[in-house]
């Protein structure tokens, strides 16, 4: 039985790409890790559609497939009771805590911290201040295609930074935060490393004996700018307006990582680490634009659709909320008539009863003076609408990474299924699997 155990996850990480940075002299802390603690694969889902990030780690906080737990969309988890690991250990009598889990409801009931990913409703836990800051990385986060910060968004942010921003990151920090208009992916990098400050900090004042910290960056950056990386040996290139020539988003937000494995390492010298990635990327073989509404509200209002409420969720989807079912089909029926003027169209959308799951899936370059329509009917240029997120680069694989630093190397079995992670941590954690059946 461990004296505390961090899991961390590191969202859709490409450990092949992890090696090969490693090989030119980059990520130290990694390689040593590899080479002391090896590295398993874990698989999942067969289906590309289930091949989601919001499906494989509920998958890996409850040990349940996809057929089993059904989670199919990011947020979907607050409608469901399913145990998940934070609250099996509590049940154990461990003490726990979270910072951002992705697509995990908050039901502890006296959690040492719990911070929930910025694109599901449910509970949080540790203070006035965690709760502020979280509101603010959410608000930045939703709008980030925007790049809209509020002023309070933006006063909660620095007097966040003030509190949980680790002295020897502020050098970082400030890099950072003065690059990033001409590098925009330094502010998803910015956030996760006041992540795991925050995290840091977090576990530090609680003692908590089991902690899990997600980070979503790399998943970001690498649907946006793996071509760009230096591993990436396909035939596409990203364009210069899109980012400068000679520029590796994917090296700068692993090695962001690999200081923060050896910070974690170096604050809780005691504690054994996990790390987990649910899934990887690989290269995307065409050209494939991201857009996202501008004003979703304005948006629905501007097409004639009736809702009660609107939720931006990651990238290009948002939850539309209907009066009732009738209102609900109404609306359904105008998404699915929208489309660019050449026809094709924009949305893709899952009715839910009262509630629509939408993704804006319009695919290619969207000029100033493209219009859009409803039915046939002209509704407008479609481009004041969106703004632009981003090129894909990335796509999902189902198979995932995993590490211990409680095994060395030549123990390491060949592979596992992602079910087995709650397995291995309850058993790690001295957990009694039989008498928990």
């Amino acid at each position: 039985m461990v004296q505390q155990l961090i899991f961390l996850e590191l969202n859709e990480v490409n450990f092949d790409f992890i090696r090969a940075y490693i090989a030119r002299g980059y990520l130290p802390r990694l390689a040593q890790l590899i080479e002391t603690h090896g590295v398993e694969h874990t698989t999942s889902e067969h289906q590309y559609e289930h091949l989601e990030p919001w499906i494989q780690w509920v998958t890996a906080h409850t040990g349940l497939t996809f057929a089993e737990h059904g989670v199919f969309r990011l947020g979907d988890i607050v409608s469901r009771d399913i145990p998940q690991i934070w609250e099996v250990l509590e049940d154990q009598g461990f003490t726990v805590g979270a910072i951002s889990p992705m697509n995990a409801k908050h039901r502890l009931r006296n959690p040492a911290f719990f911070v929930p990913d910025p694109w599901t409703k449910t509970g949080i836990s540790g203070g006035g201040a965690l709760q502020r800051l979280f509101d603010a990385l959410s608000q930045a986060i939703n709008d980030n295609a925007e790049s809209k910060i509020t002023p309070s968004s933006l006063f909660n942010l620095a007097i966040g930074a003030v509190i949980y921003a680790q002295p020897a990151n502020y050098a970082n920090y400030l890099t950072l935060a003065l690059t990033s208009r001409r590098a925009p992916w330094r502010k998803a990098i910015i956030l996760d490393l006041l992540l795991s400050d925050i995290f840091a900090r977090e576990v530090r004042r609680a003692k908590s004996q089991f902690s899990s910290l997600f980070l979503n960056a790399a998943a970001h950056i690498q649907h946006h700018y793996m071509f760009s990386a230096m591993p990436y040996d396909g035939p596409h290139r990203n364009p210069d307006w899109y980012i400068a020539r000679g520029a590796d988003p994917v090296l700068e937000v692993y090695r962001l990582y690999d200081e923060i494995v050896g910070q974690l390492q170096k604050a809780f010298p005691v504690a054994r680490l996990m790390i987990a990635t649910g899934l990887h990327q690989v290269p995307h073989e065409h050209a494939t634009f991201y857009w996202r509404l501008r004003d979703h509200a304005a948006f629905l209002h501007r097409v004639g659709i009736e809702f009660e409420e609107v939720e931006p969720r990651m990238s290009r989807d948002f939850l539309v909320k209907c009066s009732d079912e009738v209102k609900a089909r109404l609306a359904e029926v105008r998404l699915n008539q929208a489309a660019h003027e050449d026809g094709t169209p924009l949305f893709e959308v899952d009715n839910r009863g009262t509630e629509l799951f939408v993704m804006f899936t319009f695919p290619k370059e969207i000029q100033p003076n493209d219009q859009f329509t409803i039915a046939e009917s002209n509704c407008g240029g479609l481009f004041e609408q969106v703004s632009f997120v981003a090129l894909k680069n990335g796509e999902h694989n189902g198979i995932g990474y995993f590490l211990d630093t409680g095994v060395v190397a030549k123990e390491r079995e060949a592979g596992f299924p992602l079910t087995d992670i709650p397995r291995r941590i309850m058993t790690a954690m001295g957990v009694d699997l039989l008498e928990e059946a």
